[in-house]
C-alpha cells in the first residue's frame, strides 16, 4: 500500500509541477503574445473601467469622462471641444489618441509609475492610481481671439511667451468636436470615415503638423543672416539692389509690389517688404550662412515636441543662386510651421534666444501633487544680441509706418512682418497670408508674447489677400488678449 501512496504523491507532484510550468509559460514567456492578441479585451476592459485624468487650461478642466456602464465604461468628454481640439487632440476606444491625450496617456490613463504611492506599487497590489491632471500653458482669453480671428477660415495661429517658451495659444482651423470619436459604436467611425472624407482635414494640426511656404516673414531670417555676417553694417544705407532683380544664372526677373525698392536701404526693404533687395542679399550673405542662421532658428532639425512631434521646417540647402534668392524671400522649398514662425518672432523678442517651446506647464495627481514640472530650456542664440536689437527696431517700423499697421495696439510696443506667399503650379494658388509679431507693453522690461498666423483662405480673391490685411488683425487680438489691452 505505501508503494502506491508514493506512487500517487509522485504524480501529483509531478502534475502540480506541469501546472505551475504552463503557468509560467503563459504569464511570462507568451504573455506578449496574449495581451497584444486582438481577441484580448481584458487590457481595453480594463483600461476604460475607470474615469481618465483631465486636461486643463486656465486652471479649468477642458476635458472630462462619462460612465456608460458599458463594457469599454468610461467615455471622454469634451468642453468647447473644437477650440481646444489642436490641444487635447482625441481619446477614442476605437482610434486611439492624439496629441496631448496621446503624449500624456499613461499619466491621464493612471498607468505612470510616478502616480504610484511606491515605486512598483501598483504591479504588486494589482492596481491602478487615478487618473492625473495635465496643466497647459494655454491662455483661455488668447485662444479664443485666435480661434475667433480665424472664424472658420483654413489656417493657424500659435502663440508664445517669448521668454520661457510656453505656448499661449494653438489653433488650427476648421476644426472638430473630438467628443464624437469618443466611446464605440455605428456614431463613432461615421464621425471619423466623415472627419477623414472632409476636403477641408479638420483632424489637421495646422499649426503642429502642416508646413507652408513663409513667403516674406522668413525675411527676418535672411536679414538676421546678413545682419550677423556683417554683410549689412548700417540699417539706412543704400544698397545695391536693381529693382527688377534678374534671377543669377537666369532670363527671370523678380519684381516688387511697392516702389522705392531700388537700392533702397534694409530699413526701407523691410518695412516695405522689397523682394528684390531680400533675394539679392540672400545671395550675397551666401547659401552657408544663410542656411546656419535658418539652423539656428530651427529649421532643418526635427521639429520641437510640444510635448506632442511637430513637422520639420526646411531650408533647402542645396540650391543654385537663383534658387538661393527665392528661398532667401521665404519661396522655393523654404517651408515652416506656423509654431516654427511664432518661434522665430520669439528669438527676436527674447534678444536670439530660442526657447524651447512647451504645451504642459506640469503634471499632477488626481490629488493636485506635482508629478513633474515643465521648466525653461534654450535650445540654441539664433543671432547676436545687438542683431536681435536691430530686428526689433525693423519689426517696429513694419507696424508703426509700414505693412503691418493693423496690427499696431495703443500704447503698446508691436513689431511684426507680413508675408504673402505664392504656391500651386506657376504660383496660382491663392496666397498664403502670414504675420509675425511680438508685442510689449511700456511698463514691461521685455516682450511678453510673440504669436504667427497663416491663413489659406482658398475660396478669398487673390486681390484681398495680404499679410497685412488677413493675418495682422487676428495676431493683434491674440496679442491684445495676452496682455490685457
Amino acid at each position: 500500500m505505501t508503494k502506491y501512496i508514493r506512487r500517487a504523491a509522485a504524480l501529483c507532484a509531478l502534475l502540480l509541477l506541469a501546472l505551475l510550468v504552463n503557468a509560467t509559460r503563459v504569464q511570462v514567456v507568451d504573455s506578449k503574445a496574449y495581451d497584444s492578441n486582438p481577441a484580448n479585451r481584458r487590457k481595453d476592459i480594463a483600461r476604460y473601467d475607470q474615469a481618465r485624468g483631465d486636461i486643463l487650461v486656465g486652471g479649468r478642466a477642458v476635458t472630462g469622462s462619462r460612465d456608460t456602464g458599458e463594457q469599454l465604461r468610461h467615455e471622454r468628454t469634451y468642453t468647447n471641444g473644437p477650440l481646444y481640439a489642436p490641444v487635447t487632440g482625441f481619446a477614442s476606444q476605437v482610434y486611439g489618441t492624439t496629441f496631448l491625450e496621446h503624449a500624456e496617456d499613461a499619466l491621464l490613463a493612471g498607468t505612470d509609475p510616478m502616480l504610484a504611492p511606491l515605486p512598483l506599487w501598483n504591479d504588486l497590489a494589482r492596481t491602478r492610481s487615478p487618473g492625473g491632471k495635465v496643466v497647459t500653458t494655454v491662455e483661455p482669453a488668447a485662444q479664443r481671439a485666435a480661434f475667433a480671428g480665424l472664424g472658420g477660415r483654413k489656417g493657424a495661429v500659435a502663440a508664445l511667451d517669448p521668454a520661457t517658451g510656453k505656448v499661449l495659444a494653438l489653433v488650427s482651423s476648421p476644426s472638430y468636436d473630438p467628443e464624437r470619436l469618443a466611446g464605440t459604436g455605428s456614431a463613432v467611425t461615421g464621425a471619423w470615415a466623415a472627419l477623414n472624407a472632409d476636403p477641408d482635414k479638420p483632424m489637421l494640426n495646422r499649426a503642429l503638423s502642416r508646413t507652408y511656404p513663409p513667403g516674406s516673414t522668413f525675411k527676418v531670417v535672411t536679414a538676421a543672416a546678413a545682419l550677423d555676417a556683417g554683410r549689412v553694417t548700417d540699417l539706412d544705407a543704400p544698397t545695391r539692389s536693381p529693382d527688377p532683380y534678374t534671377l543669377p544664372g537666369t532670363s527671370t526677373s523678380l519684381a516688387n509690389e511697392v516702389d522705392g525698392c531700388s537700392d533702397a536701404s534694409l530699413r526701407h526693404a523691410f518695412q516695405w517688404s522689397c523682394n528684390t533687395v531680400f533675394a539679392k542679399l540672400g545671395v550675397d550673405t551666401g547659401q552657408d550662412a544663410l542656411a546656419d542662421t535658418a539652423k539656428r532658428f530651427g529649421f532643418d532639425g526635427p521639429g520641437p515636441k510640444v510635448p506632442s512631434p511637430t513637422a520639420r521646417s526646411t531650408f533647402d540647402t542645396a540650391t543654385d543662386d537663383a534658387q538661393l534668392a527665392l528661398s532667401a524671400i521665404g519661396q522655393y522649398d523654404t517651408r515652416a510651421t506656423p509654431l516654427q514662425m511664432a518661434m522665430v518672432a520669439a528669438a527676436v523678442a527674447g534678444g536670439g534666444s530660442v526657447k524651447a517651446p512647451h504645451l504642459v506647464d506640469r503634471t499632477t495627481s488626481a490629488d493636485d501633487d506635482i508629478v513633474a514640472t515643465t521648466h525653461t530650456r534654450t535650445l540654441q542664440q539664433a543671432m547676436n544680441p545687438r542683431t536681435a536689437a536691430q530686428l526689433r527696431e525693423l519689426m517696429t517700423d513694419v507696424v508703426e509706418k509700414g505693412t503691418g499697421t493693423n496690427a499696431a495696439i495703443d500704447g503698446v510696443t508691436v513689431g511684426g512682418k507680413t508675408g504673402t506667399a505664392q504656391h500651386g503650379v506657376g504660383n496660382a494658388g491663392t496666397p498664403y497670408a502670414w504675420f509675425i509679431a511680438w508685442a510689449r507693453k511700456p511698463a514691461d522690461p521685455e516682450p511678453s508674447v510673440a504669436v504667427a498666423v497663416v491663413v489659406e483662405d482658398a475660396a478669398a480673391d487673390r486681390s484681398d489677400i495680404s499679410g497685412g490685411g488677413t493675418a495682422a488683425p487676428i495676431a493683434k487680438a491674440v496679442m491684445e488678449a495676452v496682455l490685457g489691452a
